[in-house]
């Protein structure tokens, strides 16, 4: 029902090929390789032969993460951001991803920003996507304000976001874009006891029963408004990642797809 994603940092202690094994072996359209991982894109594999790999076990690269603080725009990130372009044009990745800063430097106007990323990714294939961080301290927390600078650039077939269902719901938000959205990164919070406002990273795990992200009524809204891209595990607490298997995974992409069924 959905269009299965894995994003490396779900299974960040398996190989890149052992990745893409397991990827493949859940029937997902496609995965996300990650560079913060303690190790270089693909397990240091050139970008090419890491296309072929992905192609020959019918998954798309659909993006490459990450650039975090692109907003404070000074020389280091501009060359991260070069360099994350280079890689995903040399591998064949459809997107790039970009995150806004959740600490106190400064930072550029966002549409500055966005107007110098998109001469960067002039006549390339490759799509900026950024994500807005549901943190009370991220640069950009909303989806709207977010959607407001894509189309002042003109940039809405030039940029696309991350629609995140964690920081969704911990920025209070209700509104989703489907139409400028092109990944949806899921993963659930089960712990009953702390304020979804005062949950961190930490918490996030995958998708069950006892979620309280709403992710599958946010799944529902995405394929309802004519959303057709991936849906994308991203997990992040640290006993799950010692202890996930695939059959965890594919359990909980299960679950969703049933609830949506039966909704």
């Amino acid at each position: 029902m959905i269009k299965r994603a894995l994003n490396q940092k779900t299974l960040r202690r398996l190989s890149f090929e052992q990745f893409l094994d397991v990827a493949a072996q859940l029937k997902c359209v496609g995965v996300e390789p990650r560079n913060d991982l303690g190790r270089p894109f693909f397990d240091g594999v050139a970008p090419q032969e890491a296309a072929n790999m992905a192609r020959a076990r019918g998954l798309r690269l659909l993006g490459l993460s990450e650039v975090y603080g692109f907003n404070v725009w000074d020389d280091e990130r501009a060359e991260q951001i070069a360099a994350l372009i280079d890689v995903a044009e040399a591998s064949g990745s459809e997107t790039i991803s970009l995150i806004p800063t959740v600490d106190d430097r400064p930072t550029r106007d966002l549409r500055d920003v966005m107007r110098d990323i998109l001469s960067m990714v002039k006549g390339k294939k490759v799509l900026p996507l950024i994500e807005p961080i549901g943190f009370e301290t991220s640069t950009i927390r909303g989806t709207a304000e977010l959607v407001e600078a894509i189309e002042a650039v003109g940039g809405t077939e030039k940029f696309k976001l991350v629609h995140d269902t964690f920081q969704h719901a911990i920025a209070g938000e209700t509104e989703i874009f489907a139409y400028h959205t092109a990944m949806v990164h899921i993963s659930g919070i089960s712990t009953p006891d702390v304020g979804l406002d005062a949950i961190q990273d930490s918490h996030r795990i995958l998708v069950d029963a006892e979620d309280r992200c709403g992710n599958v009524p946010q799944i529902a809204e995405f394929l309802e408004s004519g959303y057709e891209g991936a849906f994308s595990f991203e997990c992040t607490e640290p006993r799950l990642l010692r202890r996930i298997t695939p059959a965890c995974v594919d359990e909980s992409f299960a679950f969703i797809e049933g609830e949506l069924l039966e909704g």
